[in-house]
């Protein structure tokens, strides 16, 4: 049986945020290839990461869910990092890896 034959055509379906494949606002804007280098910010984050996967608490698959899954206007106006650490909070929250007290002090202690 075919699993799709229940499904509304592709057209119909709602897409998500991330889903931009032929969204006409998306269409004639060239993407930025130039190399750039990643700020202390960005390597952080992809380090944090790195060890979540090496002990086994969270995935790429989890990390992508999450990016996924934020809110369009949250999507649109974080950087790539940024929707990184949204996912990764998130995700160590569900888990209950961390409180959500124990993340506002951390943040409370960047400041």
């Amino acid at each position: 049986m075919d699993e799709d034959a229940n499904l509304p055509p592709p057209e119909s379906r709602p897409r998500a945020t991330h889903d931009l494949g032929g969204v006409s606002r998306f269409l004639c804007e060239p993407v930025d290839t130039t190399p750039h280098a990643l700020t202390e910010f960005d390597r952080e984050v992809d380090a944090l990461r790195q060890i979540l996967g090496m002990r086994g608490i969270m995935g790429v698959d989890e990390l992508r869910r999450g990016v996924e899954a934020l809110p369009e206007e949250e999507y649109f106006g974080l950087s790539y990092y940024q929707r990184w650490i949204r996912a990764i909070s998130a995700t160590l929250l569900r888990k209950s890896v961390i409180t959500e007290a124990e993340l506002r002090t951390a943040i409370s202690e960047l400041s």
